[in-house]
């Protein structure tokens, strides 16, 4: 999960929402965990909603792109 900013722009769009998908699994099973007091590190809550947010961010990102240059061949 706790992968750098500059591997994640590498990646293309379908693997971002991939990534997106798992990440967010992975925060749901941490909250589970943490609600049945299995989790120790709770700081990995707040990471995975962290990367949740960079990942949708570079998401939001590219579509805003993709939009700007659709606008400018029209």
């Amino acid at each position: 999960m706790a992968r750098e900013l500059t591997e994640l722009r590498e990646m293309d769009l379908a693997t971002l929402v991939d990534e997106l998908r798992a990440t967010k699994q992975e925060a749901l099973n941490l909250r589970f965990r943490n609600a049945t007091g299995q989790l120790d590190d709770t700081a990995a809550i707040t990471k995975a909603r962290r990367q949740i947010a960079r990942i949708s961010m570079l998401i939001r990102e590219r579509e805003i792109l993709a939009a700007e240059s659709a606008g400018k061949r029209a």
